[in-house]
């Protein structure tokens, strides 16, 4: 490499590790974020570092100039821009606010109701409004249908601060199932120690990869590039933001005691949070021994939230047992929560010979993790292990009363094309087929019919499919 280039790519360093750091809170592929650490590192590398993310790198995108019809960023919440713009407009103003932050949205509305006596805790339509006698006795000059549009307008911009509110902790929720507390690491801390900054960000890309729908497991996303450059992290790394993305013994180890309770505690908040959203999401007809979605449940939403918990749960375990405190557990265990499965994938797995998972038994013999949580029923170690012995269990290998035991090192696969858990070989294919809404569990779009049959007559779909009406 000539000198030209090494002093290029050192001069890319604050942009490269700015992208790093912003694919924390996005949807990387394990590729691309790949191929960003090998032009960081560039000349930092042994040759067998080299060749090892060399093998991810090449599949980038950047790399194939080809592009993937998946989102490369989670679903954000849609803010208040537009009714803020509506208020703006009646009231005959010029207020500027974040209008994608829910408290800045509520002082808005407070300020901009104050010349009609509006506040937050007065939203109510009909308690709340003022009368003819009480706008004349504090000087409002408009008429009533006047007032009563601004009243809703600003009662409007409430409602949806409060929603706003709720679609910010799912996303956070979300994200923090799939990857810890990546996306709460500050630029200052990521930028301050690279060879940490650059495992975390490529083994979140790999946390973060679609499932795949399939009878066999999740793939372990700490595979063969992810442990070389764990590796490359010494005695004085940070390993307090890698124990924000990996919370497994050989990372807790190097945190103090005080580190290790502060994680303990974050991991709580978020059980706390999670099952506390899991809670006015539950349905008490739903068939815990079953668990296969319904018409009317909002399935995503219940699965990301059962991610999260059972990640938090995981995190928590962990890190007790790095404390040496597992004999809690003897007076409350809270169990997992299990996710809804698709009709068909449950009647394909049965078709295949397969049962319902033995963790979903013992999900269904103990108390919702909720009301343990909130102290209304009991859940001891005792409970557990009686539940998991009946669904042939072993309660400390399966995750249940321990940390879950860790898996071999995967090798680097490429990031398949998925449209709902289905593996496509083309990505333009995949984009129409997921317009189509094939795979949706929905109908196919009438006008998009015939192109979609087209595409899997041509065999574009390159995974197994469950056969429909499969036998139970």
């Amino acid at each position: 490499m000539s000198i030209f280039r090494k002093e290029r790519d050192k001069s890319r360093h604050p942009e490269i590790l700015a992208e790093l750091h912003a694919s924390l809170d996005r949807r990387y592929r394990p590729e691309d974020v790949a191929d960003l650490v090998l032009a960081l590192l560039a000349g930092k590398l042994t040759r067998r570092e080299r060749v090892v993310l060399e093998r991810a790198a090449k599949h980038s995108a950047r790399r194939q100039e080809r592009f993937s019809s998946m989102s490369a960023d989670y679903a954000r919440p849609v803010g208040g821009a537009r009714q803020v713009a509506a208020a703006n407009r009646l009231f005959e103003q010029d207020l500027a606010v974040d209008a994608d932050d829910p408290a800045a949205l509520l002082e808005f509305a407070s300020r901009t109701g104050e010349p009609i006596g509006w506040a937050p805790e007065r939203t109510d339509f009909l308690a709340d409004r003022l009368n003819r006698e009480a706008r004349e006795a504090a000087g409002m000059d408009i008429s009533k249908r006047q007032y009563n549009r601004r009243f809703r307008v600003l009662r409007r911009i409430a409602g949806k601060a409060g929603v706003l509110g709720v679609e910010h902790d799912k996303r956070r929720l979300l994200l923090i199932g799939v990857a810890g507390f990546a996306a709460d690491i500050p630029l200052e801390r990521f930028r301050a120690d690279v060879a940490a900054a650059c495992f975390v960000a490529y083994y979140t890309a790999r946390r973060k990869l679609r499932r795949e729908f399939s009878l066999s497991g999740r793939e372990n996303p700490f595979d063969e590039i992810a442990r070389m450059l764990l590796d490359r992290c010494g005695t004085g790394a940070d390993w307090w933001m890698i124990a924000q993305v990996r919370a497994t013994p050989d990372v807790l180890a190097r945190l103090t005691d005080e580190e290790r309770g502060r994680l303990l505690g974050q991991w709580w908040a978020v059980m706390r949070a999670s099952a506390d959203l899991l809670r006015t999401r539950w349905k008490d007809g739903t068939d815990r021994e079953a668990m296969i979605v319904a018409r009317g449940d909002d399935s995503t939403t219940w699965n990301n939230l059962a991610v999260a918990y059972n990640a938090a749960r995981a995190g928590w375990l962990a890190c007790l047992q790095s404390l040496d405190a597992l004999d809690l557990l003897d007076v409350a265990c809270p169990g997992k929560v299990m996710r809804l499965m698709a009709a068909d994938l449950a009647a394909w797995h049965r078709g295949a010979g397969g049962d319902v998972d033995p963790n979903t038994a013992v999900w269904a013999r103990l108390p919702l993790p909720w009301r343990v949580l909130d102290g209304s029923e009991t859940c001891a170690r005792a409970d557990v292990e009686a539940a998991c012995r009946t669904a042939g269990l072993d309660p400390v290998t399966s995750g249940w009363t321990a940390p879950a035991p860790r898996r071999g090192v995967a090798a680097f696969r490429p990031t398949p094309e998925l449209v709902h858990g289905v593996s496509v070989a083309d990505p333009v294919w995949a984009a129409l087929l997921r317009r189509a809404g094939v795979f949706s569990g929905g109908p196919v779009k009438p006008e998009l019919a015939a192109e979609a049959a087209h595409g899997l007559a041509s065999g574009v779909v390159v995974s197994d499919l469950p056969v429909k009406d499969a036998p139970a």
